[in-house]
């Protein structure tokens, strides 16, 4: 029997040689409490950049280091998926180089996080199947996520891991409890949308489970510095320069450009993978860069072939 492929049968698939391009760094930084992901995620992110933000979930706690690192933080109480899109989107705006998400664990499991939006569409719309609520807050994750990685900046976003106790031998022979750290507390996966992940135990020891940069897979970095940093950002510069969604988003708003020219922005853009990068607007309303594309398209003045963009 021959299967019809429809539709997608007739789409054109062009492949083109593949180049490196500059990137942005991707980083997270699971362990448990006291192994110190707040400070380094501070000392990557300085050395970094030079316009560090902070998305502070942990009542503050970030601050406690404004006298060694110099950021600018936003407290956060609430931890709606939304919520995080919109202080990506403002971080954009403002020109941070650097966003720091501390911790990612809070719009998982904390107050309006993922955990509660779940639990809230079973129980609105399917009588408390949890199946159900999934497949309504799904989409609202997967927006959170493409907004940070899309983010036209450095990210860094650290993860709390469930702990748990073994019994070791210390020096002397005796039986002793030590804390370990386990999985992030966060969905099954998420270490693949980071290009480096980075395991820290309770010494501020750096295991790195997961590099696409080759000199640091595997690596084993105790309390990581600006040195380590200085390795990532030597592998991320090796390429060419790349636009990036703040680009993009001046080049829709460009008062001059024609339906044209904003079909062919919105073809760039779906292929750089940033049609749902979080941006604000030009009245500073936040929008995914391919909603605004849309909506200026049908904003442009009409050309002779009617074509919308």
């Amino acid at each position: 029997m021959v299967r019809r492929l429809g539709r997608v049968g007739l789409m054109s698939f062009t492949f083109t040689p593949a180049t490196k391009e500059e990137a942005k760094a991707r980083i997270a930084l699971t362990g448990p409490s006291g192994s110190g992901k707040t400070y380094t995620s501070l000392t990557l992110g300085t050395a970094l950049g030079s316009n560090v933000a902070v998305i502070d979930t942990e009542r503050g706690s970030a601050s406690k280091y404004a006298d060694e690192f110099t950021f600018s933080k936003l407290n956060m109480q609430t931890f709606e998926p939304a919520a995080l899109i919109e202080a990506l989107a403002a971080a954009a705006a403002a020109g941070f180089d650097v966003v720091i998400v501390d911790s990612l664990t809070h719009f998982w499991s904390g107050t309006g996080g993922m955990l509660e939006q779940v639990d809230a569409a079973a129980k609105r719309g399917y009588g408390g199947n949890s199946f159900g609520g999934w497949k309504e807050a799904r989409p609202l994750e997967r927006r959170m996520i493409d907004a940070l990685v899309s983010y036209p900046g450095h990210v860094i976003v650290t993860m709390r891991s469930k702990t748990d106790y073994v019994i070791e031998e210390n020096e002397r022979g005796r039986k002793v409890p030590r804390k370990v750290g386990l999985k992030p507390e966060q969905r099954e996966g998420i270490e693949y949308e980071f290009d480096i992940v980075g395991d820290l135990d309770l010494e501020n020891t750096l295991v790195v489970t997961k590099s696409r940069a080759k000199a640091i897979a595997g690596r084993v970095v105790q309390r990581p510095g600006p040195g380590f940093a200085e390795e990532i950002a030597a592998w991320l510069g090796d390429g060419k320069p790349a636009a990036d969604a703040l680009a993009y988003r001046d080049r829709a708003l460009d008062k001059n450009a024609s339906r044209s020219d904003l079909r062919a922005l919105h073809a760039e853009v779906k292929g750089r993978g940033l049609l749902n990068a979080a941006v604000q607007d030009e009245t500073g309303e936040t929008t995914t860069l391919g909603e605004l594309i849309v909506r200026r398209g049908h904003e442009a003045p009409d050309e002779t072939d009617g074509a919308s963009a």
